[in-house]
């Protein structure tokens, strides 16, 4: 949302260490935005507001309101990092209401994203255009043979599970809030068949190595 830059190792910004409601209007579209998402799943959408010490009840409110008009079913302060299972009171009643009303109405909502028996691209483009905002997919000659070879051998009804910065929308970690229209770029995609999925690799996202069976200081 453009709030100054929390350094690990360093005393939080002044900003976020005083009420700051100017702030949290611009980080909210941010929050709507993922309340916006999991709607298209078909389940209702329960939100955190985790409270720390140099948050004020003014500040946890708006954001606990902006997640009602965002469409949550509900927002719950929470303190559980610092005070265990009670301060998560709130939040699990409102997750054991939220379970009786959906039980009560006998209906199965949840839905998938896309269908899984659509082409590897559509899926990509599906979640690169519905869940990230983005107005475009562009895709490697790498990319490009590893789909069509997917293809080929039947790994195309795989579902998709995109590799991207945690620190955006976007593939890009710099494009704050909620960008819009930019294009995604896939590089790679790697085939986890046991597990079960593809894994389209945006931008410079890198991997984990695997790890052994055996630590290396034996």
């Amino acid at each position: 949302g453009g709030g100054p830059k929390v350094i690990r190792g360093r005393p939080l910004p002044k900003e976020d260490q005083e009420e700051n409601i100017p702030l949290l209007e611009k980080g909210v579209a941010n929050l709507a935005a993922h309340i916006n998402n999991l709607k298209k799943f078909g389940v209702q959408v329960l939100v955190g507001v985790n409270k720390f010490v140099t948050d004020t009840d003014n500040e946890i409110e708006y954001v606990r309101q902006a997640a009602i008009d965002a469409g949550a079913y509900a927002a719950a302060p929470c303190t559980h990092h610092a005070d265990g299972g009670k301060g998560a009171v709130k939040l699990a009643e409102a997750l054991g209401d939220a379970c009786a009303e959906q039980r009560a109405s006998g209906k199965k909502t949840f839905k998938f994203l896309y269908e899984l028996n659509k082409p590897i691209k559509h899926k990509i483009e599906t979640i690169a255009k519905e869940i990230y905002g983005a107005g475009n997919v562009s895709y490697s000659p790498t990319a490009e043979k590893q789909i069509k070879e997917y293809t080929r051998v039947g790994f195309d009804k795989l579902p998709i599970c995109m590799a991207k910065t945690q620190s955006s929308f976007s593939h890009d970690p710099t494009l704050v809030g909620v960008p819009r229209g930019y294009t995604i770029p896939v590089r790679e995609v790697r085939a986890s068949v046991g597990a079960g999925f593809l894994i389209p690799l945006l931008g410079t996202m890198q991997t984990m190595p695997g790890l052994g069976a055996r630590p290396n200081f034996y």
